[in-house]
């Protein structure tokens, strides 16, 4: 393991290991997970289902945009996306990211040079859509409805615009001659350079993060008094954490650090939002931890004539 990988790891424990001492030692782990004991069984599972299906969406963009190759084959893409995502939550400094491109040339032999750059745009995809939904709730809150949904108008164009200006050029671009000119020919041919795929990989993100960014954001106030606006801005920030270079295992103490950050503003103390973040935290991990396992159960088999 190189030297960057073990500083980054040994952070990520420290970080785990800070934040369970933190805990104990402001609010005490009993107290902070009593809440659970009271919470209404119905509405929580229904918060789980919804959390579930954002996962399905989720498989459905990979699904739709490797349809050549996936037609027919929802149910292990879907198993595909679930241990994705949860070795992408519980893996130190991102390396989680790294089981996609195995799992699909695996799964349906579609080699890195496809599967990595089409990781890259939903990742793009993801960082747009959660910094829309973040700048709709903190313009709303400081300038107002109109000027909101205007700044967030504008900044929702971005993607479109960038698709006009680039796709067209990569579409006729002559890679240079050779093996370098052929991957690099192949790696552009596998994003999207065709209007309607854009559209449905962009309706598949907004649908699953708007959906998910508001399960989180009523599980946030289960924990804490806040409005609406205020449990928003606190799980985008937690959210956007993950960007980060450096953070927690299974993103422990980096992510509940950007959530009490985003509450402190609206008047939530830091005691209370610890403890609501840590618990909207375990609510996370927990999905993604059952979701992991039930995808044990759903097809694993390999195109036919792959030996399995």
């Amino acid at each position: 393991m190189q030297p960057q990988t073990l500083l980054k790891t040994a952070i990520g424990l420290a970080l785990l290991v800070g934040l369970i001492v933190l805990v104990e030692r402001v609010i005490g782990w009993a107290a902070l997970l009593a809440p659970w004991r009271t919470l209404p069984a119905i509405p929580l599972a229904a918060a789980i289902i919804l959390v579930f299906f954002t996962y399905g969406l989720r498989a459905l963009r990979v699904h739709d945009y490797f349809r050549d190759d996936t037609c027919g084959r929802f149910a292990t893409v879907l198993r595909l996306s679930l241990q994705h995502n949860l070795l992408n939550n519980l893996l130190p400094a991102r390396s989680g990211e790294l089981s996609f491109p195995l799992l699909m040339s695996h799964h349906f032999t579609i080699p890195p040079l496809r599967s990595v750059p089409a990781l890259l745009w939903f990742r793009l995809l993801d960082l747009h859509t959660l910094l829309a939904f973040g700048l709709l709730v903190t313009s709303d809150a400081l300038l107002g409805p109109g000027w909101a949904w205007a700044l967030t108008l504008a900044w929702m164009l971005l993607p479109w615009l960038g698709f006009h200006m680039i796709a067209p050029r990569l579409a006729r671009w002559q890679p240079p001659q050779g093996r370098l000119g052929v991957l690099l020919h192949q790696a552009a041919q596998a994003l999207p350079l065709n209007a309607p795929l854009f559209w449905r990989s962009w309706l598949w993100t907004l649908l699953s993060w708007g959906i998910k960014l508001a399960v989180f954001a009523w599980i946030l106030g289960l924990f804490a008094r806040m409005d609406a606006v205020a449990a928003w801005v606190g799980v985008i920030a937690g959210d956007l954490t993950s960007v980060l270079p450096v953070h927690g295992v299974a993103g422990a103490g980096t992510f509940e650090a950007g959530v009490v950050a985003a509450l402190l503003p609206f008047g939530v103390d830091a005691k209370t939002a610890l403890q609501a973040a840590v618990n909207l935290h375990l609510f996370i991990l927990g999905s993604t931890l059952l979701a992991g396992l039930l995808s044990l159960a759903l097809p694993a088999r390999r195109q036919s004539g792959d030996g399995e």
